[in-house]
């Protein structure tokens, strides 16, 4: 692992409003695979080559959930929700930045601010770039979705070792009814399976967020307890 830099900053809240958050970084050149299922394991999450998680003192509300992915339930909703987007095409490839990318990323936080008034700030090249292109190494993916020739959707992924760790999706605004969020993550679990692996790591569960706590429908789950570090063992209980 060649670390770069390690620091904390205290800030807002990015999940519970009137909150202030700690958040512990790693900026790490050059991550392995190990590194990443090393971190990921433990709570971390990956934007580009910068790893964090929350160590915040007074609040444990956001908790690391994964997926059991080997014992989900594709049950008659989840089954819909796949025929019904059963003509669209995905291509799973080493991320890129395109200024499809960079239009689609543009329109759907423009929406996400009218629907759930989250802040907007407008995605520059270098940004995307650094947030989700580069530290991808040998394991960062994006999966792109198409319908026909239009882009529709972006997922970004981390493919690891035991599973798939979900960084980040997008999709256009005009697909809504297609459930795209739901189809990404029942393709990340097929994915799983397929690779004969176990998890799909869906990064923090907070209760009194609405663009996180969607997660716990997903089951069955494991939460990550406590807060261990790189050098310690780590447990996850249902």
């Amino acid at each position: 692992m060649n670390l770069l830099k390690e620091f904390a900053l205290n800030d807002n809240c990015s999940y519970i409003k009137g909150n202030t958050q700690s958040t512990h970084y790693k900026v790490i050149d050059n991550s392995s695979v190990d590194d990443c299922q090393n971190l990921i394991e433990r709570g971390f999450r990956r934007f580009g080559k910068m790893y964090f998680r929350p160590i915040c003192d007074t609040c444990h509300e956001c908790q690391s959930v994964k997926i059991d992915a080997v014992n989900f339930k594709f049950t008659k909703s989840v089954r819909r929700v796949i025929k019904k987007a059963s003509s669209f095409k995905s291509y799973m490839q080493t991320p890129t930045l395109t200024r499809t990318h960079l239009d689609l990323f543009k329109k759907y936080h423009l929406h996400m601010k009218d629907k759930k008034e989250w802040e907007y700030h407008e995605a520059t090249p270098e940004h995307y770039y650094e947030s989700f292109v580069s530290g991808h190494s040998d394991f960062g993916k994006e999966i792109l979705y198409f319908d026909e020739d239009k882009l529709i959707a972006v997922d970004l992924i981390d493919v690891l070792e035991d599973g798939i760790s979900s960084i980040y999706f997008y999709y256009d605004p005009d697909y809504g009814s297609y459930s795209l969020g739901k189809l990404s993550l029942y393709q990340q679990i097929e994915i799983t399976i397929q690779s004969k692996k176990k998890w799909v790591y869906l990064g923090y569960y907070v209760k009194e967020c609405d663009s996180l706590s969607y997660k716990a429908q997903y089951k069955p789950y494991l939460t990550l307890q406590g807060r261990p570090t790189e050098y310690e063992e780590y447990t996850w209980k249902e």
